[in-house]
């Protein structure tokens, strides 16, 4: 039986006789549960064995369920755009933010013009390198 498309491939038939390389067991090797029909076994099990992911020992605090995320910016990539009005909004809109999170000012970096930068978070360089050069900052709530 020849498939009607030359390029589609056959479908492999097993258990049609050992003339065909893929009799008596249908290329399922001997007995045991992979040789039965449904018989697949859950990714990380061992054999009875207890696992690897349960003999690890569950350490320590997790919080990342309640961690708030930021997008983070230094002081010389808003120094670069040219704007002295820096909002999240006028970052979205120029395509500096991505995602819709808060963002961060970190201090990397200096500045010569008096910014007006509102963020969510500012790290304590940033909030003197933009003082020193005249700016002001205004701290947003998470939220908005």
């Amino acid at each position: 039986m020849k498939s009607k498309t030359p390029d589609k491939k056959r479908k492999r038939r097993v258990g049609r006789g050992s003339g065909s390389g893929r009799g008596k067991t249908s290329a399922r090797g001997g007995k045991g549960q992979t040789a039965r029909s449904g018989g697949t076994i859950r990714p990380g099990f061992e054999g009875g064995q207890n696992p690897f992911y349960r003999r690890l020992p569950k350490r320590g605090f997790n919080n990342n369920f309640f961690k708030v995320k930021y997008q983070v910016l230094n002081l010389s990539d808003l120094d670069e755009l040219g704007i002295k009005e820096i909002t999240p909004e006028i970052l979205k809109k120029e395509g500096v933010l991505k995602r819709n999170l808060p963002f961060k000012v970190l201090g990397n970096g200096s500045t010569k013009k008096a910014l007006s930068v509102k963020a969510h978070k500012f790290s304590e360089s940033a909030k003197t390198k933009i003082e020193e050069a005249g700016g002001q900052i205004e701290i947003l709530k998470a939220g908005a």
